[in-house]
């Protein structure tokens, strides 16, 4: 008996460990399956350079928060969106492909049709629960596109609401869309702020007077409180236990609101801030300077969600370069860009557009302008491609440029941000960084043009562009869903100051 009850006891000991071993490494392939497939966070600004963070060499701006991400995890100094606009950035983001390949998705206030698959839906298809805050896709139509929701997702009012409906060991991908730092900036928000308006630099293409000194230092105080609303992102991720399983990225979706930014090809419209964090599975401490796209973000997405790219996003995963651990140039062939813009706002007689491609390198910016005869900032005198699009509320740099526009030394800044433009643009950016002086007609450049210009063409061939391989245009006549803005009416400070109409009309009738 004594034997047996031995025996007995041995069989139960091994029967526990077995179950023990079991359960242990069923915890662990759950854990390792977690792992495998990624919470994702994207953190968005609204309308921001990509220089204007402490981590990206700015001495202004106080951005703590994000400089330390950008510490522990990957910086890009490269990145771009694919328009200078908010809903074709916003949905070239979201289907991996460039704007002119999306038809209506193409403009500002219009709409994506619904054939065009974003990474979201794909997610969530695969067992993500998928949701976003703010604007998503946008500012837009979804019902034109036959679409039930945002093609974000599910709109949700926090992030903690967000959670509260996550399924035990679910991998989520939450897109917050801030609202900083878009204009209409906070009133006196700069000075509330502590930043000295006498230590800012102001770029060559603005007057360097106190009205942009103060809109700069406003605009400042915007990205810092953008910089606070990624600390209550961390604190949470942290507090839920899901930060070393979550692939955060801080970007925004295109350039500043000044004068030859916003709804503008140059880099002050098109390069973001990109830093992606997840030091626990990628390399962090590293600076990459490969040329690189937010619409690259769906197909990484997908891969790292072990999803299969779809073949019609030609946008290109990032995985490869956040793998490695190297710094500088990883992937040799990223060593250009091309963006485009059309319709932004409804800025022209009937809602005409303005039409342009722009491929860059670490040498050189050629921008190509199909709408040329157009004004390229909207008609005047309101020149409604830069905010304020109306002249309904203040925006400092824009009305000191209208205010003093046959001033000497102004009045070829105003040219350089509301006169018309060349078919060509080309800019040394070696020389000339801030894209001040075109060089498209001179012939000491003439075989770099004619370089570059192939180059675009072969690209734009290749990508199915319209404008070079002859269809339709459909942005071209779609419809834009912001009434409001077809009969604007200036602020009364805007009416005095410039002498303007009670309203104007963009409709002709």
């Amino acid at each position: 008996m004594i034997k047996q009850s031995w025996i007995q006891r041995s069989k139960q000991v091994a029967i526990a460990s077995m179950i023990g071993a079991s359960m242990l490494t069923s915890c662990n392939e759950t854990k390792k399956k977690e792992m495998s497939r990624p919470n994702i966070v994207i953190l968005m600004s609204d309308n921001q350079s990509y220089n204007h963070l402490g981590c990206y060499g700015d001495p202004i701006v106080k951005t703590p928060n994000i400089d330390q991400l950008a510490t522990e995890g990957i910086r890009f100094t490269h990145a771009f969106c694919s328009a200078p606009s908010c809903t074709p950035a916003r949905a070239s983001m979201l289907t991996g492909q460039d704007i002119w390949r999306l038809e209506e998705g193409a403009n500002l206030w219009g709409t994506l049709p619904n054939k065009f698959e974003v990474y979201p839906e794909l997610l969530e298809k695969s067992g993500y629960l998928v949701g976003y805050e703010g604007k998503g896709w946008g500012p837009g139509e979804v019902d034109a596109a036959g679409r039930d929701r945002n093609p974000g997702g599910d709109q949700y009012d926090s992030f903690e609401e967000f959670y509260n409906e996550r399924e035990k060991g679910q991998p989520f991908c939450y897109w917050f869309s801030s609202r900083d730092p878009h204009r209409p900036f906070r009133r006196n928000g700069g000075k509330k702020a502590g930043i000295k308006m006498e230590d800012i630099k102001v770029p060559a293409y603005l007057p360097d007077s106190k009205e942009v000194r103060k809109d700069i230092a406003d605009y400042y105080a915007e990205i810092e409180h953008f910089d606070g609303e990624v600390a209550s992102f961390v604190e949470l991720l942290k507090e839920m236990g899901q930060w070393d399983n979550t692939l955060l990225i801080v970007c925004s979706d295109n350039g500043w609101q000044m004068p030859r930014g916003l709804a503008n090809l140059y880099d002050f419209g098109t390069r973001v801030p990109l830093i992606i964090h997840m030091p626990k599975r990628f390399q962090g401490n590293r600076t990459v300077d490969d040329f690189v796209s937010l619409n690259d973000l769906a197909p990484t997405f997908l891969e790292l969600a072990d999803i299969q790219i779809p073949g019609y996003m030609n946008a290109k995963s990032l995985n490869n370069i956040l793998s490695s651990k190297k710094s500088g140039i990883i992937e040799k062939e990223r060593n250009f860009i091309i963006t485009g813009r059309e319709r932004h706002a409804f800025v022209r007689k009937n809602g005409k557009g303005y039409g342009g491609r722009a491929l860059q390198t670490n040498d050189f910016l050629l921008i190509r302008n199909y709408d040329y005869n157009n004004w390229p900032a909207g008609d005047p005198p309101l020149y409604g491609d830069v905010d304020a699009h109306m002249l309904q509320y203040p925006c400092g740099a824009k009305m000191y440029l209208l205010e003093h526009k046959d001033e000497a030394d102004v009045k070829p800044l105003f040219n350089l941000a509301f006169a018309k433009r060349p078919e060509y643009e080309l800019y040394d950016l070696n020389k000339d960084p801030e894209q001040m002086n075109n060089v498209a007609n001179d012939s000491a450049y003439k075989i770099q043009f004619d370089s570059l210009k192939k180059q675009m063409n072969d690209y734009l061939a290749k990508t199915g562009d319209p404008r070079v391989n002859g269809g339709d245009l459909k942005w071209e006549n779609a419809p834009y869903y912001a009434e409001k803005d077809k009969h604007p009416r200036p602020s009364r400070s805007s009416i005095e100051k410039l002498g303007l109409e009670e309203e104007y009309s963009y409709v002709e009738e």
